[in-house]
Formats: C-alpha cells, sequence, structure tokens
C-alpha cells in the first residue's frame, strides 16, 4: 500500500511540475524501501552490455561487507585493468581500496598516470588503504607536479603519510609552498605523520630539522587511512531500520603494526594495542616494538 501512495503522488507531481527531474528524485526515494538484492548488484556488475550497470553494481559491491569474495576482487582487477569506461575504472579501484590486498597496490598506482582525473582521484584515494614501498615513488612525483589537479595532489599527500623515506619528506617539504591551501595541510599532516614533529608550513625549519639528526623518522607515528563522517540529518532518523554506521580510520592492509587490527579483521596477531610501539621503518614497512627498559 506504501509503494503504491509513493508511486501515484510521484506520478501526479512529475505531470503537475512536467519535470523529469522530480520524477526521478521520487524514483530513487521509492528505491530506497527495496534496494538492489546482493544478487542483482553482482549481475549489474559483471553486465558486459551495460556500463552504466557496470559501475552502479561495483559501486554497490565495493561498499558492501561481502564485497571482498574472491570472483568480485578477480573482476575489481580486470576492471581496474582494462575498462575503457572512466567510471568503471573508478568504481573498481574503490573496491580494490576497499577489498583489495597490498599486491594490488602497483596496479592501482598505474592509474595515477590515466588521461581522466576520476581514474587519478580514486586511484590515489585506494592508496590511502593499500601499503607497498613500490609505489612511494610513483606517488610523490605526482604530488610535486603542479600541473596535477589539486584535489588529487591532497589525496596523494594524504596517502604519502604511510612513507617515512628521504624522498617522500622532502617531496610533502615541497608540496608547502604550493598555492593550494588543501595540499599545505595535507603534506603538513603528513609530515607530523612520518616523522612526529610539528614545525607548520615553514620549510626551512623542517629541511633544518633533517639536517640536524640521522634518524628523522625515529618519533613518527602510526598513519591512519581517513574516513568520511557527517552529520545524521532528518532523512536518517526517518529511515530508522536502515541505521547509518561510519567506519573509522584504520591502518592499510599490507603495513603491519603489533597491536593494531583492521576493523575487517577477525584473526591474527592479538597483542594488546597498549604496548609501546615504535612507528614503520622505510626499510621493512613494519613496526618494530620497544625494548624493555
Amino acid at each position: 500500500m506504501l509503494t503504491r501512495t509513493v508511486s501515484a503522488l510521484a506520478v501526479a507531481l512529475a505531470t503537475l511540475a512536467g519535470c523529469d527531474t522530480i520524477q526521478s528524485d521520487f524514483s530513487q526515494f521509492t528505491e530506497s524501501f527495496s534496494p538492489p538484492t546482493p544478487a542483482e548488484a553482482a549481475q549489474w556488475a559483471a553486465d558486459p552490455n551495460d556500463r552504466e550497470n557496470a559501475r552502479r553494481g561495483t559501486v554497490l559491491l565495493a561498499n558492501a561487507p561481502w564485497g571482498g569474495a574472491a570472483p568480485y576482487l578477480k573482476m575489481y582487477r580486470l576492471y581496474a585493468e582494462d575498462s575503457l569506461d572512466p567510471l568503471v575504472r573508478a568504481a573498481a579501484l574503490q573496491a580494490l581500496g576497499r577489498h583489495g590486498d597490498a599486491s594490488d597496490a602497483p596496479l592501482v598506482a598505474k592509474s595515477l598516470a590515466s588521461p581522466f582525473r576520476q581514474v587519478r582521484l580514486a586511484a590515489a584515494k585506494a592508496l590511502q588503504r593499500l601499503h607497498d614501498p613500490s609505489v612511494a615513488d610513483t606517488l610523490w612525483p605526482r604530488l610535486v607536479d603542479r600541473a596535477e589537479d589539486s584535489d588529487i595532489r591532497t589525496e596523494i599527500a594524504i596517502a604519502l603519510g604511510q612513507y617515512p623515506t628521504p624522498a617522500v619528506f622532502q617531496a610533502l617539504v615541497a608540496a608547502l609552498s604550493q598555492r593550494e591551501l588543501a595540499v599545505n595541510i595535507a603534506s603538513l599532516d603528513s609530515l607530523r605523520t612520518i616523522t612526529g614533529q610539528n614545525y607548520g608550513i615553514e620549510e626551512d625549519e623542517w629541511l633544518g630539522y633533517y639536517a640536524s639528526t640521522s634518524t628523522p623518522f625515529a618519533a613518527g607515528r602510526t598513519y591512519l587511512y581517513p574516513t568520511f563522517v557527517r552529520e545524521l540529518d532528518v532523512w536518517d532518523h526517518l529511515v530508522f531500520w536502515m541505521p547509518v554506521s561510519f567506519e573509522s580510520p584504520n591502518t592499510p592492509i599490507g603495513l603491519k603494526v603489533l597491536g593494531v587490527r583492521r576493523t575487517d579483521d577477525t584473526t591474527g596477531d592479538t597483542t594488546d594495542a597498549s604496548t609501546p610501539q615504535q612507528p614503520a621503518t622505510p626499510e621493512t614497512g613494519a613496526a618494530q616494538p620497544k625494548s624493555s627498559p
């Protein structure tokens, strides 16, 4: 009865306003009461004849907790490598960032050279969640390339916070002088993470610190990828049967840190998270426990 009422109202308003947008909005409203099933999402994602279905299905799978099944991962990797549609490729990169593993990082990093900004942006965000030291030298040159879009440089600066290496340090310091404030802030935050120091946006101070010590990364902090959080709105409270939950920042796949576990990891190290730790080292990418006093 409710679905019939909403549908009738949508048709009436669309006719009255003579606008397809209203009809489209109410169509999305009615769809929220019956979201696609997992089978429908998978069928859309694997649709070879409809790129919009492929994009929509891949996005749905990427955001599903069960979207990391082996057949889906195989499809994401195929799309990330070979899809001719930039939106489908971007969706596949997003999916790999959420469900892939460290071995996917080089594949994702290739897309930083894509001619499509949607693909480059998706790759930069995915690399915040996948750790492989081999991609650091692909990331930092894009940060100092001022021809790159500023929002992509911002996401790259964030991703570099997991790689405490001399080249990354120099690139982040150089980015402090770029014109875009978002790039400056992201670079400064990553510098704080890899060094444990805070010299603001003063390049000379950072360079002076680096020259004054043989262990510039000794006090670095554990890198956590950022997540999206917003205020709940009226709609969130009205649709009480679909509670909103937000992902917490976490360590990237491939970055081994004692005592820290990804939210979706149900196995592995059970070391007490309160154990004092040292940051990941550029040589090993793994954190080493401090010796007992």
